[in-house]
């Protein structure tokens, strides 16, 4: 999303529609200096969730009346001079995996009982802390499951590229809403894609922070240590304005990424340095499947090889090889937490097919089995981590395919379903595994306009390096 034009202190920033043409940082700007009123950009995102979302599927459940009379707080705090956190009157909207006071979590699952939270999730409570307005809860695959984001509680999510088509999974509503322009940014979840995944599908940036950067609010205990939360935006400095809000309080976990130097933003806006960047298409899932790239996909790629080269990085080919134990290992770590889900006593038979195989498995898995396939991992991550410690960045396609269609992955088998998401995103769960950082670049737009773009891994703690290579590539 370009930026809008420079106000003028003490000037009024356009309503309506021209709230639209702003960035979320000359948003940001716009309401920290009283240009703009949170009330009126609540109305003006709330407006274009009134006309698009029964389109688009993004929201499970919009706040209106919670989301404007924060607004209203948020206008008399400006007006009483009182001190203003980060994101001041910002609208957002969080995944339905994490609780927001007040609201059901439905968890994208028809077998949880809608109760709403009495407290808001860690993510949450440090937006709503640094001065964002949730506008509502965006749809995701049951339990935060799948690449693609479909279930029984509400209409599927959809591109806003092509509504035929996944805007993927799992923060799928919730990139969809930001490309859509129904919020300016919006925070997702990623345990094995979830962030990178849908912004690769709708043209956005999305950033998978370092392990222990930011609280999740994943929903499920996460046994394997892979989930983080990350920002869905349009360019990379909204995207970095987002992240400084993320870690702006303790996560209190005790494994962390280090600490910063200076504000993810101020490396977004300087967009300097020059790295070597390594080049793979290898997947660890090769081992199991055929892992082919789209035409796209490599266009996709070699339009990133071409940006990156003008913008003066060193680019080679990467020899990195993959653990061949890795499909089984993960897939066991990645559903068993399906095993330990309270339901209902008729929760079970409200589960999609997809959830419920995947938990009968899950169930007749022994700790033994667990406990091995966690060993598997962590030298997994070890050995990859070490590979990749020969360059600054490592460069893969994001995803292998165009956006699938709605509906495209379920066959009537839970173990093609899985493998389908596999093929269509091979090269995103390691990274989890491997607790780096990663971000996806839009690169190219198909003849149909649909977007591909680039991921890039960065070294331990190095987001605001691939902060810094994605403004160099992408929109200011």
């Amino acid at each position: 999303m370009p930026k809008g034009p420079a106000a003028q202190p003490g000037a009024r920033m356009p309503s309506g529609e021209g709230i639209g043409s702003l960035s979320a940082l000359a948003l940001r700007d716009a309401l920290a200096r009283g240009e703009l009123s949170a009330r009126e950009a609540t109305e003006h995102f709330l407006e274009r969730i009134e006309k698009l979302n029964p389109k688009l599927g993004s929201f499970i459940t919009v706040t209106a009346d919670t989301a404007l009379a924060e607004a209203r707080r948020a206008d008399d705090a400006l007006a009483a001079g009182r001190p203003l956190g980060i994101l001041h009157g910002m609208p957002l909207a969080h995944k339905d995996l994490t609780d927001v006071a007040g609201v059901p979590t439905t968890m994208g699952s028809a077998a949880v009982p809608l109760v709403p939270a009495g407290t808001d999730g860690p993510l949450p409570a440090v937006l709503r802390a640094a001065g964002a307005i949730s506008l509502g809860k965006t749809q995701v695959p049951e339990f935060g499951l799948s690449s693609y984001s479909e279930n029984l509680v509400a209409p599927p999510a959809r591109n806003p590229l092509d509504p035929a088509l996944s805007p993927g999974g799992s923060s799928g509503g919730s990139a969809a809403a930001v490309a859509a322009g129904m919020l300016p940014f919006a925070p997702g979840t990623d345990g094995g894609g979830s962030v990178r995944i849908p912004a690769a599908a709708t043209g956005l940036i999305g950033l998978k922070p370092n392990r222990g950067r930011v609280p999740s609010g994943g929903g499920q205990r996460d046994l394997g240590q892979f989930v983080v939360a990350g920002p869905l935006a349009h360019t990379a400095a909204d995207a970095a304005l987002l992240l400084d809000a993320m870690v702006a309080q303790p996560n209190y976990h005790a494994t962390s990424a280090a600490p910063v130097s200076g504000s993810f933003l101020a490396a977004a806006l300087r967009a300097e340095g020059k790295f070597r960047i390594g080049v793979s298409t290898r997947s660890p899932f090769e081992s199991r499947l055929d892992i082919a790239l789209d035409p796209e996909a490599r266009l996709g790629l070699e339009a990133g090889i071409l940006a990156l080269t003008g913008a003066g990085h060193e680019i080679a080919e990467a020899d990195v090889h993959y653990d061949e134990r890795y499909p089984d290992a993960f897939e066991l770590v990645w559903t068993a937490p399906l095993a330990n889900i309270p339901l209902p006593a008729e929760g079970e038979e409200k589960l999609t097919p997809l959830t419920a195989a995947m938990r009968r498995r899950a169930l007749q898995r022994s700790a033994a089995d667990l406990a091995g396939a966690v060993e598997v991992l962590r030298t997994f991550e070890e050995e990859t981590i070490s590979q990749y410690a020969g360059w600054d960045m490592i460069l893969t396609p994001t995803v292998a395919m165009t956006p699938r269609p709605i509906g495209w992955y379920w066959t009537g088998d839970a173990a093609e379903d899985y493998a389908l998401q596999c093929r269509y995103s091979p090269f995103t769960s390691m990274v989890n595994v491997c607790g780096l950082p990663a971000v996806t670049i839009p690169t190219y737009v198909t003849g149909g306009g649909l977007s591909m773009g680039i991921q890039l891994i960065g070294r331990p703690g190095a987001e605001a390096d691939l902060l810094a290579v994605a403004a160099q590539l992408g929109p200011q």
